[in-house]
This record gives structure tokens, C-alpha cells and sequence, in this order.
């Protein structure tokens, strides 16, 4: 409870109230609202998850250096997002992002650049999207471009940009796909340039294979009269600036967690499996991903997270 109630406190700051434009059942072309449309939406409108890991331990370097053997006896994070449309037009629609981050780990040992053994951090982005509908080769293609600035509870620390192309190759009652670029403008990025790449294919007896590269491949099933059950692999991160002697530092650490995922159409999710850190690095904000000061190399640990959605806005009313 001690851990809800730091991270509880900022969310009552988060600008959830916004204007929200009514949108007719046309106003998106039909193709690109039948990839999208789902019972179950990808995106929420308004969410809320906490998670907690087992123990797990760890080796790091600090400037190339082995430092001791490490462990993290507790980790907790809670995360609270709301993605609300602005306008929504036939051509266009402009939309804001907004996220906020709390993180809590207890280590045996005070961890590099930690004032001790219990380390608490908040972290916050907001994004403003404009995407745009038109035609490439004879197919829907979507245009986005995103600007966003992050923080931490201290201060704004770095403003960044995406542009994305996509086209939607192949819109059936079975299959769905889509493929395309994004270019991150963010000196401190690892990979300038992402390929997208999103494919879903509903089997007969029920199953349905998701891919949405690079963030997840599972396979789901809707069950009972309003719940779906997915098995297969997301992948995730976790971002915070730290400060010590006049100098800020951004840690970030790449997660993939392997597992079952059970979603409620009422808002409520669970999730549980094993959590791998392939990487996670800590360097100066100036410098970029690749000229760290620290790495850590994680054991494998279990994980579970529990989620509360509400989805206000994200369906339009059928006439």
C-alpha cells in the first residue's frame, strides 16, 4: 500500500480532462477502421497497471569495471496512460498521448548512482499525434508524426520526434496486414529507424495469431462471454532519469515478458509469466545509448501485472 500511495499522489496531476469531438460512424475510411476495430482494443483510452516481480539477481559494470554481485529483492511498478482523440476527420485525426511511470526496486546493495538501497522513480511522457489517411499504390496508407517531451518529478528532460509510414496490404474477414517505417528523432535513440510490421490471422477453431512488430507475437482466443486469453511474448521498457553531482542520467532497460494475458471486455486485465532483460544500460542524458557509464546483465524472474481500462471514447455508436 505504501508503494500505491507514492505512485497514486502524481496521477491526480495527469490533464485527463480534455475536449472530446464526436465522430460519425464514417469519418475514418472503412479499411483502417476494420484493421483496427477490435472487442478488445489495443489501446486505451484510460489505463491503469501495477506490476510486482520475485527477487532476482544481477551482475553489473560501472566504466567497464565488474562491480559485486547484486540482487533485487523487490520490484513494483505502476503505470497509468490515457490516449484521447482531439478531432477526427475523414482524412485526418490529431491525438494526445499521455504517460506516467513509478518505479520502485529494493536492492541488497545500493545500486549505482542511488542514494541507497530503496530507489523510488517517476516518470512521465506527452505526446501530441497527427496521422493522416490517403492512398499509396492503390492502398489505405497512414501517415504519422509524433512530438513528445519526458521527465521525471524534478524536470522536463528531453523533447523527441517520430514520423511513421504504413500501408495496409490486405484487409479480409481472416487476415489483416500491415507494414511500415519509423524514423525517431532522438539523438540518445539506440535504432534511428524501425520496421513495422503487423499481421493477424484468425484460424478455424478459434485461435487468432497477433504480431505487431517489434512489440509482441501471441496467439489468443476469445473465451466465456466477454474475456480473451492470449499466450506468447510482449516487449517492454523501463525508463527514469536519475541526478547526482550537478549531472543527469537516464537508465533504460529493455523488457520481454513470455506468459498468458487474460483480458475482461470491462476493463480488467491480468498477466503473468517470466520477465527477461536483455539490456539495461545508465548514461549521461548528453551522451547517447551506446556511450554508457553502467550496464546490468538480469537473471530471469516470474512477474505478474493486473490492469484496470476504460474505453470512454474509442468505439464510435453505431446508427
Amino acid at each position: 500500500m505504501k508503494t500505491l500511495r507514492r505512485a497514486l499522489l502524481p496521477l491526480a496531476l495527469l490533464p485527463f480532462n480534455n475536449s472530446i469531438y464526436a465522430q460519425k460512424k464514417d469519418s475514418i475510411p472503412l479499411k483502417v477502421r476494420a484493421f483496427f476495430a477490435d472487442k478488445i482494443p489495443q489501446t486505451r483510452d484510460l489505463n491503469i497497471e501495477f506490476t510486482q516481480t520475485t527477487p532476482y539477481s544481477f551482475s553489473s559494470k560501472l566504466q567497464g569495471a565488474d562491480l559485486p554481485e547484486n540482487k533485487v529483492k523487490n520490484f513494483q511498478q505502476v503505470r497509468a496512460e490515457a490516449n484521447i482523440y482531439f478531432v477526427k476527420k475523414k482524412k485526418w485525426l490529431l491525438s494526445t498521448a499521455l504517460n506516467y511511470r513509478y518505479t520502485s526496486m529494493n536492492t541488497e546493495e545500493p545500486v549505482i548512482l542511488g542514494a541507497d538501497r530503496q530507489n523510488h522513480y517517476h516518470y512521465h511522457s506527452e505526446a501530441i499525434n497527427f496521422n493522416y489517411f490517403s492512398k499509396l499504390f492503390n492502398k489505405v496508407a497512414i501517415y504519422t508524426a509524433t512530438a513528445s517531451v519526458d521527465g521525471s518529478d524534478q524536470h522536463f528532460e528531453r523533447v523527441r520526434g517520430m514520423l511513421t509510414a504504413s500501408v495496409v496490404l490486405k484487409v479480409t474477414p481472416k487476415t489483416k496486414m500491415l507494414i511500415g517505417l519509423a524514423g525517431i528523432i532522438d539523438p540518445s535513440s539506440q535504432i534511428p529507424i524501425l520496421p513495422i510490421f503487423t499481421y493477424e490471422n484468425k484460424f478455424n477453431n478459434g485461435w487468432v495469431l497477433d504480431i505487431l512488430l517489434p512489440k509482441k507475437v501471441l496467439v489468443r482466443k476469445n473465451i466465456l462471454a466477454n474475456g480473451r486469453l492470449s499466450l506468447g511474448t510482449e516487449m517492454d521498457n523501463t525508463s527514469f532519469y536519475m541526478y547526482k553531482n550537478s549531472k543527469t542520467y537516464e537508465f533504460r532497460q529493455l523488457e520481454i515478458n513470455s506468459g498468458v494475458i487474460y483480458e475482461h471486455n470491462l476493463g480488467h486485465n491480468f498477466k503473468t509469466g517470466i520477465r527477461a532483460v536483455p539490456q539495461a544500460r545508465a548514461f549521461d542524458k548528453e551522451e547517447s545509448f551506446k556511450d554508457y557509464i553502467f550496464e546490468a546483465s538480469y537473471k530471469p524472474s516470474f512477474y505478474f501485472n493486473v490492469g484496470v481500462s476504460y474505453n470512454p471514447f474509442g468505439k464510435p455508436r453505431v446508427k
